[in-house]
């Protein structure tokens, strides 16, 4: 036998910008992103319900390319596509974004443009990675949660056979623009939301900024934009710092730090059918990961209780009947998240559980027992 082995590394560059009012005919942000001699052309995904809450936004936005044509050329009105978690549950979307990538002859010198919400941007996005093997793709998030977190990540996914993410890429975008004024329009629930993805990084990854959250609390609870811009921004930097420095930005082995909350999670999404939204479901997946760890003396009992309060001043439940779902044997169908998280990565079992806050470690098995008991305790908590 023989073998022919060579070491293959490929270089990205990932960029996020941050801006206001990205669409004004002044604002050369979105050109500057395209970083490309021009024209180039552009097909842009927008979501439908972003566009109702914006009249008059498809306009702004071609008018905008219009107006720098020498940059970067519209190839159709913007595409209207429907957002929200459930538009990842078929492929429908992908193959309409197919089709007019198909149809105007977008290549990988062209750019996709998608502006939308996280879900909005992972079926975008998907569609651009794998048409041609990759089109270029430029990420405009316009909810907290996207802008602070899956926005500024490389994956895109959509979900198959009743499981999160179950076909996707890895597949860094060209680059990432975060317009704040984008999150005017979003509801309470929708503005919190990504909140919890800062409180999840910070536990993990930086002790500082959890101070700074608490200290900002009564700000983000009431959406004052300056704490909200702040949050934003950090969020974003340790995640863009993770996947840059972790040494696994694709996940090939069987740690993902950044998921720390998720496989709870991700299993609660699917019983609750998606009513319950991702940013709810990852602060009620943190409070049980971190009551459990406080429980199995991982954790000391100040801290868990500086998790827990946070997470509450900042409006997020703790618990969800959800939790409490049995299959045919009476065993909590939440549970089975365990062996859904670990199939997703293959490999061992890995779920990042706090040593104290700002330090995130691996343990390889959860005792269920004590899961459950974690689930009662959050349920008196909830009453």
């Amino acid at each position: 036998m023989s073998v022919i082995e060579s070491s293959i590394q490929v270089g990205w560059q990932l960029r996020v910008f941050f801006t206001e009012n990205v669409f004004a005919l002044e604002n050369l942000t979105l050109c500057d992103a395209l970083a490309d001699v021009g024209p180039r052309k552009v097909l842009v995904v927008l979501e439908d319900s972003l566009a109702q809450a914006l009249p008059g936004l498809e306009h702004r936005i071609a008018s905008y390319l219009a107006a720098h044509a020498a940059k970067a050329r519209l190839v159709r009105p913007p595409l209207f596509v429907n957002g929200g978690e459930t538009a990842k549950n078929s492929q429908t979307l992908v193959a309409d974004i197919y089709s007019q990538i198909e149809r105007y002859h977008i290549d990988r010198h062209s750019y996709v443009v998608a502006v939308g919400g996280g879900a909005l941007l992972d079926v975008a996005g998907f569609a651009a990675a794998t048409a041609h093997r990759g089109v270029r793709l430029v990420r405009i998030p316009t909810t907290t949660l996207s802008q602070a977190d899956s926005g500024v990540g490389v994956k895109t996914a959509i979900n198959a056979f009743g499981k999160k993410n179950f076909v996707g890429t890895f597949t860094p975008p060209f680059a990432v623009i975060n317009d704040f004024n984008l999150l005017a329009t979003l509801d309470p629930r929708d503005k919190r939301s990504g909140y919890v993805e800062a409180v999840k990084v910070a536990c993990i990854r930086d002790a500082n900024f959890f101070d700074e959250l608490e200290r900002a609390a009564a700000k983000l609870a009431l959406f004052e934009p300056g704490a909200m811009k702040r949050l934003i921004r950090r969020c974003a930097e340790l995640h863009l710092d993770h996947i840059a420095t972790s040494g696994d930005p694709f996940e090939m082995g069987s740690a993902r730090p950044l998921d720390f909350g998720h496989w709870v999670a991700h299993k609660l999404e699917q019983l609750s059918r998606f009513d319950i939204s991702h940013g709810e479901a990852v602060a009620i997946g943190i409070a049980l990961d971190v009551t459990y760890a406080r429980n199995i003396g991982l954790l000391d009992g100040l801290s868990a209780g500086r998790i827990l309060n946070l997470l509450e001043r900042l409006g997020f439940k703790l618990f969800a009947g959800e939790l409490l779902n049995t299959d045919v044997t009476d065993r909590l169908q939440v549970l089975s998240g365990l062996e859904e998280f670990r199939e997703h990565l293959g490999g061992e079992l890995t779920i990042t559980l706090l040593k104290e806050i700002g330090h995130g470690v691996e343990v390889h098995e959860m005792e269920q027992q004590k899961i459950i008991e974690a689930i009662h305790e959050l349920r008196g908590r909830g009453k």
